[in-house]
């Protein structure tokens, strides 16, 4: 089934997913403490890196997860 390119679209879409998801949860905070006034590109900038660097990460453990427990049957089998 790796021949059909099914995990690469699956990873894809992962990725996609949980960087959408990481900048929507990233939207509750507010950068207005921390963040200098009149910034507001950078301030969108910042949040766009954080959203992808949190994204990745949290995507790349669910497909880990998701790749050894696919792997547990050889285990015993």
């Amino acid at each position: 089934m790796d021949a059909l390119g099914v995990n690469p679209l699956l990873a894809l879409g992962s990725h996609i997913f949980f960087i959408g998801v990481s900048f929507f949860a990233l939207q509750a905070i507010m950068p207005q403490a921390i963040i200098r006034k009149n910034r507001v590109f950078q301030t969108q900038l910042l949040f766009i890196m954080l959203s992808i660097a949190i994204g990745s990460l949290v995507s790349n453990f669910f497909l880990d997860i998701s790749y050894w427990s696919g792997r547990l049957p050889f285990i015993f089998g």
